[in-house]
């Protein structure tokens, strides 16, 4: 598990941001995006470099920063 403080983990937060940004923006894509952001967050606890507790507070920080993005550029147009 890991050794130094690891939370939230960025790639999650990363990749959960991006899926739902451009899964709103192109319905189409949102499950297959949604799917890779989740392997993601897999990955990141299965190579033990996150705690599931890091991976649940990176996806919930993307989450949050998709519909701020979302919320200003709606706001600009």
């Amino acid at each position: 598990m890991p050794q130094s403080a690891s939370f939230p983990s960025g790639h999650t937060a990363s990749a959960v941001a991006f899926a739902s940004a451009v899964g709103t923006a192109l319905p189409a894509t949102a499950v297959p995006l949604g799917l890779l952001a989740c392997a993601v967050g897999y990955s990141r606890v299965h190579t033990g470099v996150h705690y599931p507790s890091d991976v649940a507070a990176g996806a919930v920080l993307g989450i949050a920063s998709a519909a701020a993005v979302r919320a200003v550029a709606d706001r600009c147009h």
